[in-house]
């Protein structure tokens, strides 16, 4: 795994032109509930980009570890810089990353950053920057829930307090998206879980993290396809 952080500039150079790949982590510094870390979606937007570097010729920037988490507004911790900054952030970036490499593909694992993203990347396209936005989906529970505590469970298990593990809002997300758009969690759960998170384990993290893994590596294979497809 080729950490661009640790090279030198000429080394970089050298990547770049070979058909390196940049892949930037894009995570958020936000409570997940009273047993995970305050990095989870950094640590899985991390382990992606780490994932799809196992695939192809990938270096990794460091990570961007603020994002959008005004719907964590009132939970201890939370460090949000919202969604102009984080746009303008992803754009100015994306503007520097590609003067070195000619494919840059953002990996966002949290759910608030899309709507920035995705205008940062339109930016970005109608500039003629070749810029790919990774949204990981799974099916199962939206916040600090049993998929998000297995993969930190699987990649940081010294920082998960499952002894604290409890269930918070266990409804449907669709039941409850109405409430925490006009009020965010602290509207639906006053512990900032939405699921179960017992019972996870590290197995079924690592499993999952694999899955996804490979769709991110599928979504790049197709990214670059229609790239090569495009008359220049």
């Amino acid at each position: 795994m080729t950490l661009v952080a640790s090279l030198t500039s000429p080394d970089v150079a050298e990547l770049a032109q070979t058909g390196s790949i940049l892949a930037v982590p894009l995570g958020s510094t936000e409570q997940h509930g009273p047993h995970l870390p305050l990095s989870t979606d950094t640590d899985i937007a991390r382990a992606l980009c780490g994932r799809l570097a196992s695939y192809r010729n990938v270096v990794i920037a460091p990570a961007v570890a603020y994002g959008s988490s005004g719907e964590h507004a009132g939970f201890a911790g939370t460090l949000s810089i919202g969604q102009a900054a984080l746009e303008l952030l992803v754009v100015e970036l994306c503007r520097s990353a590609s003067e070195t490499f000619a494919h840059v593909v953002l990996v966002s694992a949290h759910g608030g950053n899309a709507e920035p993203v995705d205008r940062a990347v339109a930016t970005l396209r109608a500039e003629g920057r070749d810029v790919l936005a990774y949204f990981p989906q799974w099916h199962g529970e939206a916040h600090a829930g049993r998929v998000e505590t297995a993969i930190e469970l699987a990649l940081h298990p010294d920082r998960v307090l499952m002894a604290r593990a409890q269930p918070g809002d266990t409804r449907p997300l669709h039941e409850i998206l109405p409430l925490l758009r006009d009020g965010g969690l602290r509207a639906v759960t006053a512990n900032g879980v939405l699921g179960d998170p017992r019972g996870a384990s590290a197995d079924e993290g690592s499993s999952m993290l694999d899955e996804l893994g490979a769709d991110l590596n599928h979504a790049v294979d197709e990214w670059l396809r229609s790239r090569a497809a495009v008359p220049r």
